[in-house]
C-alpha cells in the first residue's frame, strides 16, 4: 500500500472483526457474543484497500486495514470503539488524474456518512490538498501528488449513538395549500436577538429557544426553510481575504449537523441538540425544511482540496468530463454529482431519510435540482433520482421544493417537475418585482402569477401549490434593498463588485441607497407594503425571507454569501423601530387573513368560469373602469387591475366532506404614478364592500373599515393595493366616502 507510514501505525494492531457491508457509515452496537463496538462500512469503488484511522484525544493516530470487501464495500467491526470516537479513512489505489484516479493514502478522508464532525474547515493548508497546490507549475499542478499527511489539518468524523425515537413528538404535517414559508439562517436569525442568551446566538438551541420561535408563533409561519445545515467547509479564496462561507451552499458531510451551529459540543452532541431544536419548533406548530446541496461538495474542481469523496472513488462519486482529469460542472462551483450513479443515489436518499426519520425534518429545498435530475447530459424528468424519490415510502410524503434549475444547457425547468414536487417560481418574482416597479407591458402574466401560475403547474394533477412564491430569497436584495437601490454594492465581498446578479428588478424610488427624504421613505415603505400584500394575497405557497418583515436592510450587498457579520444578520431592534413596526404588524395581519380564508389557500387551480343562480365566476378579472377584462384587454398597456374571489364555490370540502364556502374578496392593484378611480362591481358579484387592507396608509385601521356599495367610484391611491371583503347580498350599508390617497 502506498503512502507515508506514521509513528501511529506503528502501534499495537487493533482488532478488527469482519463485520457487516450495511449499513454504510459508523454504527455503534454489539457484534458477535454481545461484544459492544462499531461497526465501519465505506463504499469505495475501485480502490485497492482502506485504513479505519482512529484518534484519540492527543490526536494520535491507529490505523485499521478494513479486510473485508463486500459488493465494493470495506467493512469491519472494531470491539471497544464507543460513541465520541473520532475518526477517518485512508484510501489506496492508483494516482492518475489523466484517468480520473486521485487516490492518495496521505490524506485523511472524512466519511461521506459520518454523523457528526469534530473540528473547523477553516484556513486549509496545502497539506490537505491531493495534488502539490504550491507546484512551480500551476497548470499541471493538479497532476502531481503531495505526499504530506493531511490528517494534523483536517476535521474527524465522530461515531454517534443516539436513542431518540421521536415517540412523544407530533409533526405538524401542515398541507401544503396552508403553508406560508419564512426563509432563514440558523446563525444570522439569532445572532442579534435579544432574548436569546448569548451563549447560544448563533446555533440550533438559539433558534430553538423561546424567545426566536415566540417570534415565528407571532408572525403566523407554518414552516421555517433553514439555509444549510450539513456540515460544510469554506473556500480558500474567502478565507485569504478575511471572510467566511455564510449561507453554507459547500458541502462536505450530508448526514452532519454543522458543527459550528452547535453550542453544547461537537462529538456527537450536535446532534442532540439539532434534535431538541426540531421538537421545539415542533411543538409550536412549525414545520423544519432543510436547504439541501447534493449538486456538488466542497472538494470544487481538479485544483480543489481532497477532503473526502476525491479520495475515496473520484470517478465513482463525481461527474468527470470528457478529458476526465477535470469535472463536468453544472453546479458553478467545480464539480457535479454524478447521481446516475447507485452509489451516489444511494448516498443522497440514505442522506435524506435520516434527516426525516432520525432527525425529524419535514422536507427539503434542493439547491440546482436541475442537476440532480440529469441523466447523463440532458435534465431528464424520468431520471432515477426523480423515480427513486416518486416511489420512496419515506421521502414522497414529505414536502419536495425544488430550485427548478442549474447553470448547464437547458438547466432551466420551472414548470417541469413531476407531481410531488413544489417548485421556486422565479417568473412570480420577476413579474412581481416588474409590476411594482412599472415594467410590465400588460398585465398578462401578472394575472397568471396572482391566481397560482396555471400556465406553469395544471398539468399532470400538478395543484395551485406547486408554486413556491416569493419576492426575495437569501441570493438577492432584501425586500427593503429591492425599493432602495437600482445597483448593487457587493464591495464588502472583496471580489470588486463583480459578483452578484446585476438583474436586480429593483427601483429606488428615485435615490440611490438610504434617503432622509421623507418623501422618498414613505413610498419606498409603501412599496414594501405593496409586495408583502401581493404575496401573501397570491394563490401558491408564500415564502418570507426572515427578517423582510421588518425591514432588514444589507446595505445594497445582493450577494451576502460571504458576510457572516451586520449585514447578513437579522437586526431585531427593526421590531421596535416607529419607521419599520407598522409593516410587521400588516405581515401579521395578511398571514392572519390567509390563515382564516380558504379562498386565499386553494387546493385547486380557478375555473374561471361562471358559477351558481347568480353566474359569477370563481375568479374574475377588472379593468381600471371596472369592467370585466376581455381577451383584448389582458394586452393592453396599464398599471391597473381588479381580482374577484369568490368563495361561494371553493372545489374542496372539510374533513367531514362538506363543501367549503368563505366570503369573497376583491383585490385591486394599482402600481400607476397617480391615483385612479375604480367602479366596484355591483350585483351579481356584490351589494357592497368592507375595505381590510389599504397599503396606501402606514397603519391599517382595525377591520371592518370602511364600507363602499357596489358600483361606487372608489379612489385607488397611487401605488397601492386595496383588500376589500364583499358584504352578503342582503346587506344594506349606508354610503361612504372613499379613502383618501
Amino acid at each position: 500500500m502506498e503512502g507515508p507510514v506514521s509513528q501511529a501505525s506503528e502501534r499495537a494492531p487493533i482488532d478488527v472483526w469482519p463485520g457487516r457491508p450495511a449499513p454504510l457509515g459508523a454504527r455503534f452496537g454489539t457484534g458477535p457474543d454481545g461484544v459492544e463496538g462499531t461497526n465501519f462500512a465505506l463504499w469505495a469503488g475501485g480502490a485497492e484497500a482502506v485504513e479505519l484511522c482512529l484518534f484519540d484525544d492527543a490526536g494520535r493516530e491507529s490505523r485499521c486495514p478494513l479486510e473485508e470487501l463486500t459488493h465494493e464495500i470495506f467493512h469491519g467491526f472494531v470491539p471497544g470503539v464507543r460513541p465520541g470516537q473520532r475518526y477517518g479513512y485512508r484510501v489506496h489505489g492508483p494516482w492518475n488524474p489523466a484517468a480520473g484516479a486521485r487516490w492518495n493514502a496521505a490524506k485523511l478522508l472524512l466519511d461521506p456518512y459520518a454523523r457528526a464532525v469534530d473540528g473547523d474547515f477553516g484556513r486549509l493548508p496545502a497539506e490537505v490538498y491531493g495534488h502539490q497546490r504550491d507546484h512551480r507549475r500551476q497548470d499541471i499542478a493538479d497532476t502531481v501528488r503531495d505526499d504530506r499527511d493531511s490528517a494534523p489539518f483536517v476535521p474527524k468524523g465522530v461515531v454517534v449513538h443516539d436513542t431518540e425515537t421521536w415517540v412523544d413528538d407530533v409533526r405538524p404535517k401542515t398541507p401544503w395549500a396552508d403553508s406560508v414559508i419564512y426563509e432563514l439562517h440558523v446563525r444570522g436569525f439569532t445572532m442579534r436577538h435579544p432574548g436569546v442568551p448569548r451563549e447560544l446566538r448563533g446555533t440550533f438551541a438559539g433558534l430553538g429557544h423561546p424567545a426566536a420561535v415566540d417570534h415565528l408563533v407571532s408572525l403566523g409561519v407554518t414552516a421555517v426553510e433553514l439555509l444549510p445545515v450539513h456540515q460544510f467547509a469554506h473556500e480558500d479564496h474567502l478565507l485569504r481575504r478575511g471572510l467566511r462561507n455564510y449561507w453554507g451552499y459547500n458541502s462536505i458531510g450530508y448526514f452532519a449537523p454543522h458543527a459550528a451551529y452547535s453550542a453544547s459540543g461537537t462529538r456527537g452532541q450536535q446532534v442532540g441538540e439539532f434534535k431538541a431544536m426540531v421538537r421545539a419548533l415542533h411543538q409550536a406548530g412549525i414545520e423544519v425544511i432543510l436547504d439541501v446541496v447534493y449538486n456538488h461538495t466542497a472538494e470544487a474542481d481538479a485544483f480543489g482540496p481532497t477532503l473526502s469523496l476525491r479520495g475515496i472513488a473520484n470517478g465513482g462519486y463525481y461527474r468527470l468530463a470528457d478529458e476526465p482529469r477535470h469535472y463536468a460542472d453544472y453546479s458553478g462551483c467545480g464539480n457535479t454529482l454524478h447521481v446516475v450513479q447507485p452509489q451516489v443515489l444511494r448516498l443522497i436518499t440514505d442522506s435524506l431519510r435520516y434527516w426525516v426519520q432520525e432527525m425529524g425534518v419535514d422536507g427539503f429545498r434542493f439547491d440546482l435540482a436541475a442537476a440532480l435530475a440529469r441523466s447523463f447530459h440532458d435534465v431528464d424528468m424520468l431520471s432515477p433520482f426523480l423515480a427513486v424519490i416518486a416511489q420512496d415510502p419515506v421521502l414522497r410524503r414529505v414536502k419536495l421544493i425544488a430550485e427548478p434549475w442549474d447553470v448547464g444547457d437547458g438547466g432551466y425547468q420551472v414548470g417541469a417537475f413531476p407531481p410531488l414536487w413544489t417548485e421556486w417560481n422565479d417568473r412570480y418574482r420577476d413579474t412581481v418585482r416588474d409590476y411594482w416597479r412599472g415594467a410590465l407591458p400588460d398585465v398578462r402574466d401578472l394575472g397568471y402569477r396572482l391566481s397560482g401560475s396555471s400556465d406553469l403547474y395544471a398539468w399532470g394533477g400538478r395543484r395551485p401549490y406547486a408554486s413556491v412564491n416569493f419576492v426575495t430569497a437569501h441570493d438577492g436584495f432584501t425586500l427593503r434593498d429591492l425599493v432602495t437601490y437600482e445597483r448593487k454594492h457587493n464591495e464588502a465581498n472583496g471580489e470588486d463588485n463583480r459578483d452578484g446578479t446585476s438583474d436586480n428588478r429593483s427601483w429606488n424610488c428615485g435615490t440611490e441607497g438610504e434617503s432622509e427624504d421623507p418623501d422618498v421613505n414613505a413610498l419606498r415603505r409603501r412599496q414594501l407594503r405593496n409586495l408583502l400584500t401581493t404575496l401573501l394575497l397570491s394563490t401558491g405557497v408564500p415564502m418570507l425571507v426572515a427578517g423582510d418583515e421588518m425591514g432588514r436592510t444589507q446595505a445594497g450587498n445582493n450577494n451576502g454569501y460571504c458576510q457572516d457579520n451586520e449585514i447578513g444578520w437579522v437586526d431585531w431592534s427593526l421590531r421596535t423601530d416607529p419607521a419599520w413596526r407598522p409593516l410587521l404588524d400588516l405581515t401579521r395581519r395578511l398571514i392572519r387573513t390567509r390563515r382564516e380564508h380558504p379562498v386565499l389557500r386553494r387546493r385547486a387551480f380557478f375555473s374561471g368560469r361562471r358559477q351558481g343562480p347568480e353566474g359569477i365566476r370563481d375568479l374574475g378579472w377588472f379593468t381600471a373602469a371596472g369592467k370585466e377584462m376581455t381577451e383584448a384587454d389582458w394586452y393592453e398597456p396599464g398599471a391597473t387591475l381588479g381580482m374577484f374571489l369568490s368563495g361561494r364555490d371553493i372545489p374542496q370540502r372539510d374533513p367531514k366532506g362538506r363543501p367549503v364556502t368563505d366570503d369573497s374578496f376583491l383585490v385591486i392593484l394599482h402600481a400607476g404614478p397617480e391615483p385612479v378611480e375604480f367602479p366596484l362591481p355591483a350585483q351579481p358579484w356584490a351589494d357592497a364592500y368592507a375595505v381590510l387592507v389599504d397599503t396606501s396608509l402606514d397603519e391599517q385601521a382595525a377591520a371592518p373599515g370602511t364600507v363602499h356599495h357596489g358600483g361606487a367610484r372608489v379612489t385607488v391611491p397611487a401605488r397601492s393595493v386595496l383588500l376589500l371583503r364583499a358584504l352578503p347580498v342582503a346587506a344594506t350599508v349606508p354610503p361612504a366616502a372613499s379613502p383618501g390617497a
